[in-house]
């Protein structure tokens, strides 16, 4: 608690601003393939920013959902999910959630309502689903939050990643209504080199986007057909690794993605119905082992670019399109959770391209996920073992 007041300190004192820029890429001799693909132009001026932690002591957050009274539900990874009040006061874990694997990078991961929540107190949360065997997969289930507040009630399991596997690693996995109702679900290839080429495999759910019916699970109407193989129903876009942050464009209704690469090589993505982006046969960056993935190409036929990438990584996790008044300078701006950079990666965008970017509040700590609130506050989740919810205003 100390060493994050003592952060907090210092990022008032210093301006959001660095060119980070001079880093040197882990794969030097990769090029883009089109202008500011990577390394886009650093913004300026720095934000002035108040930075004000509301809760310290989150074990390992990870998802975040506003209600409308003003409360907001927060996950833990190790599979707990509490209800924090308007006024921060924050409640016993919730009841009646299935078991999780908290192994590794498993556990409770996203959670998120539809507007209609005052109406039907519902929600939808993802986790790692263990099996008896030691394999695990990501799983979606739904449910509605008692009138006290203090439980899930009429749980069901809507959707279950196939096969599972015995990884506990690269689940995705990030929840995004779509404009139509439907649920996209984010997922990862589970990491290790045989599950990992199943990222290219239509008959599994690995490494993919997912469209479902949110109340039955079932594939979404109007999702894409594949010829000539027979593909999983409920698959939206294919060749991904693994995909922890998704938001969908207020202005277009568009699905975009930020996808953890190899050693550098982390994406943004707009994912496209039936389209393949690549993964492992195309990445930036290298191995972890400084060896290059496949046969080292970053480009190929029918195989989509990134409409961004990172070398060094970033780590992403958790994105929000800005809408806010409090900040009008950023509207329409993607803002990014940095884990490995410990930041929020700001984004200015024209016409689906990347044309600045910017780090904000350098140091904070590793930033899991990233929400914006009614008044247009941004407030973020920090991953430690004493993680914490932060409200960053307008200084």
């Amino acid at each position: 608690m100390k060493r994050l007041a003592a952060i907090l300190l210092a990022l008032l004192a210093t301006p959001a601003f660095a060119d980070f820029n001079d880093a040197p890429p882990n794969a030097p001799d990769q090029k883009p393939a089109f202008p500011d693909q990577t390394r886009a132009p650093v913004l300026a001026p720095a934000l002035s920013l108040k930075v004000q932690p509301l809760v310290q002591g989150l074990e390992h957050p990870w998802g975040m959902a506003f209600l409308p009274d003003g409360a907001i539900l927060v996950t833990e990874r190790p599979g707990r999910m509490r209800l924090i009040g308007p006024d921060n006061h924050v409640s016993a874990p919730l009841t009646g959630l299935p078991p999780v694997d908290a192994r590794n990078q498993g556990g409770l991961l996203d959670v998120a309502v539809r507007p209609d929540f005052a109406k039907t107190r519902q929600l939808w949360w993802s986790y790692a689903e263990p099996h008896p065997d030691g394999t695990t997969n990501t799983a979606v289930a739904t449910g509605t939050l008692s009138a006290d507040g203090t439980a899930v009630e009429n749980v069901r399991v809507i959707f279950h990643q196939q096969p599972a596997w015995a990884s506990t690693l690269h689940y995705g996995s990030r929840l995004v209504f779509d404009r139509q109702g439907m649920l996209f679900v984010t997922t990862g290839e589970r990491s290790l080199p045989e599950p990992r080429k199943l990222a290219q495999d239509l008959t599994t759910d690995l490494g993919k986007v997912i469209r479902i019916d949110p109340e039955t699970g079932a594939p979404a109407p109007g999702n894409p057909r594949f010829s000539g193989v027979e593909a999983r129903p409920e698959i939206w876009s294919y060749g991904h690794r693994n995909l922890q942050g998704a938001a969908l464009d207020p202005a277009t209704g568009a699905l975009w993605t930020v996808e953890h690469g190899p050693r550098g090589g982390d994406e943004l993505n707009r994912p496209e119905a039936g389209k393949n982006y690549g993964w492992p046969l195309i990445t930036y960056g290298e191995d972890y082992s400084g060896k290059p993935i496949g046969k080292g190409q970053t480009a190929a036929p029918g195989l989509e670019q990134p409409v961004y990438y990172w070398d060094p990584v970033i780590a992403p996790s958790g994105m929000v399109f800005y809408e806010g008044a409090m900040f009008p300078e950023m509207k329409g701006d993607i803002l990014i959770g940095g884990l490995r950079g410990e930041a929020v990666v700001r984004l200015k965008m024209s016409q689906g391209r990347v044309v600045g970017e910017q780090r904000l509040l350098e140091g904070i700590g590793r930033v899991r996920d990233v929400a914006v609130a009614p008044d247009g506050a941004i407030y973020l989740l920090t991953d430690a073992d004493k993680g914490a919810l932060i409200r960053v205003t307008r200084n």
